[in-house]
């Protein structure tokens, strides 16, 4: 006897031992031995057509592994233990197959092996017979069928495609939305930056300039009174006689005479000066008549600008006529 082999031998058509493997001696036409193999068998089973839970029709073969626990059960439980695990290995494809639908049977390679096993499992085990496992070979579904899954697989690709491609141009458009967002209120905010800057800098300019016209103002003045006051200091270090303030005055009013106003000015002791620039002139040897000009009969001079006493300027309006009371 061979290795992993084991013998039943039967005296007289009945059972009488079971041999390991060795040497074995038999009594001649008394005992008769049959040898069972002990190791795990795949046994592939043929093409089967079963019919899913949608009525499809599909080809399955799967390959079984099994391995004899009791030869005594394996002998004489059944009567051919191998034909016994060929169908109902057929009847548990069948069984399996068509409580699912045909993606499921195409999906769920590993779900069916585990209900196949736990199907054949029950019935073997009183052959003295352990299945240790299925492997499901070959799922061919019928050409039709076949077309028909290319034909929806590759819609489904093309709506995917298309679903990828719509989600990628509305993703774009909403980045480029939000970029054109953020922009805008980043030059909004750059403008108004800038004009509150400007504003700014005008305000500070107008400050500056205010300032210094201030400063202008106060040098002026501090430059007209020095320059007063230096005059007067003069003329009374000078002690000059009023022939000489004369003179100034008539120099002043020559000045005056010259700008392009309609109305001039004078004082009111007009006659007095006209009289101390008659002596002035007479002392310096050129005797020239001077006499006040005639006051005017329609209330403006004939030639040159109108003469207004110092001493009615204030009863005089704008116009040159008399203030009203």
């Amino acid at each position: 006897m061979q290795q992993g082999q084991k013998g039943v031998v039967k005296r007289m058509g009945r059972f009488h031992s079971t041999r390991n493997p060795g040497l074995i001696f038999l009594i001649p036409v008394i005992d008769s031995m049959t040898r069972v193999d002990m190791r795990e068998v795949p046994r592939r089973g043929d093409k089967q057509d079963v019919i899913t839970k949608d009525n499809v029709a599909v080809g399955v073969s799967a390959t079984i592994f099994h391995q004899v626990v009791d030869v005594n059960k394996a002998l004489f439980e059944v009567q051919d233990y191998l034909v016994a695990i060929d169908q109902i290995g057929r009847t548990a494809l069948r069984a399996v197959f068509g409580t699912m639908t045909l993606d499921e049977a195409l999906s769920e390679r590993q779900r069916i092996n585990t209900l196949l096993s736990e199907h054949i499992a029950e019935a073997t085990e009183k052959w003295g017979v352990r299945v240790n496992r299925i492997e499901v070979l070959d799922i061919i579904p019928p050409q039709n069928i076949l077309r028909a899954m290319e034909e929806q697989k590759e819609a489904d690709q093309h709506k995917r495609s298309v679903i990828l491609k719509s989600e990628g141009d509305k993703q774009a458009a909403i980045n480029q939305a939000e970029g054109e967002a953020q922009a805008n209120v980043t030059r909004a905010t750059a403008q108004k930056q800038a004009t509150v800057l400007a504003a700014e800098a005008r305000k500070q300019a107008q400050i500056l300039e205010a300032e210094g016209r201030r400063e202008s103002q106060k040098l002026d003045a501090v430059g007209e009174s020095s320059a007063i006051q230096s005059v007067f200091a003069a003329i009374h270090e000078g002690k000059a006689s009023p022939d000489v303030l004369a003179f100034w005055q008539l120099k002043n009013l020559a000045k005056l005479a010259d700008s392009p106003n309609t109305k001039l000015v004078v004082p009111a002791d007009f006659a007095g000066l006209m009289g101390a620039a008659q002596a002035l002139v007479d002392t310096m040897g050129h005797p020239v008549p001077l006499e006040p000009p005639a006051p005017p009969t329609n209330g403006k001079a004939e030639h040159g600008p109108e003469v207004v006493p110092e001493a009615g300027r204030a009863k005089r309006g704008p116009s040159g006529r008399g203030a009203s009371s």
